[in-house]
């Protein structure tokens, strides 16, 4: 029987976006089968790649050469679907990643629960985007993505309290934020396939956020820290840039985010 940490590790090794999602659904299952059997898979030991495989194409470029289209444009909403679906394909390794990589540091069961749940969530969304590529004649690989998704995997791939301060405390957080205008600009053109799919990332992404936070104040009360103070040190430390408002700051309370966590990191209070 495979562990966990080796489900992990199999799945950022496959390359085709639909067949990593597959096994990342199949692994997902198979834990969740072993937990409510009474019988848990073990977590395990495993290597995970410095980098995850990735299908000959898109194309990945430099963030500052990745074509810049109209959003309000037919083109440009197809654009951003395949934004947003490099996005999530990321994620699904992101979430595998974090389960192989720290397992050096003893975490109750529920840490496993949590981003296994997370990455079978991302699964779903990269195929619902995906899906909705493809109803507009295009697909996942049809143009240019953004070369830069898994520095904040490498930055922090030695802390496991970086690693969830910036990926879903900064990262995910952001999907939040910009979620809302993207669902309203969908709905206006009036493609529902894709209103509907945004709208179920939009509510799903709000655990994956709230699963960082839990975690990351889990870490600081083990070993007596300020989760404030901590989460500024290493965001300043890992996270290329300021974090930039507006904020939606109801669905980032909801998911354990006050508003002392991250308005200290923009340009405006750094400023002061």
């Amino acid at each position: 029987m495979k562990t966990l940490a080796e489900m992990a590790v199999e799945v950022l090794g496959t390359a085709d976006g639909r067949a990593k999602t597959a096994l990342s659904h199949a692994h997902a299952a198979s834990w969740r089968a072993a937990r409510a059997a009474g019988k848990p898979l073990a977590i395990g030991r495993a290597s995970p790649p410095d980098h995850p495989a990735r299908p000959a194409a898109p194309a990945l470029l430099d963030p500052r050469d990745v074509p810049r289209r109209k959003a309000g444009s037919r083109q440009g909403r197809v654009a951003m679907l395949h934004a947003v679906a490099h996005i999530e394909l990321n994620a699904v390794d992101l979430h595998w990643d974090i389960i192989a990589r720290f397992t050096e540091t003893p975490m109750p069961a529920g840490f496993y629960d949590d981003w296994v749940k997370a990455a079978d969530e991302e699964s779903k969304h990269f195929n619902l985007l995906c899906d909705c590529l493809e109803a507009h004649g295009s697909s996942y690989g049809a143009m240019p993505a953004h070369a830069g998704m898994w520095q904040a995997a490498s930055d922090t791939a030695q802390d496991l309290m970086g690693r969830l301060a910036v990926v879903p405390m900064v990262l995910e957080a952001r999907g939040l934020d910009v979620t809302p205008n993207m669902i309203a600009l969908f709905e206006k053109a009036g493609d529902r396939q894709t209103v509907d799919a945004l709208n179920v990332i939009y509510a799903e992404e709000v655990s994956h956020v709230a699963y960082g936070s839990k975690w990351f104040h889990f870490l600081c009360g083990r070993h007596e820290l300020d989760p404030r103070v901590v989460f500024h040190d290493l965001v300043r430390r890992y996270f290329h840039g300021l974090l930039k408002p507006p904020f939606n700051e109801e669905k980032r309370a909801e998911a354990g985010l006050p508003p002392d966590f991250y308005w200290p990191l923009t340009e405006e209070q750094r400023a002061v």
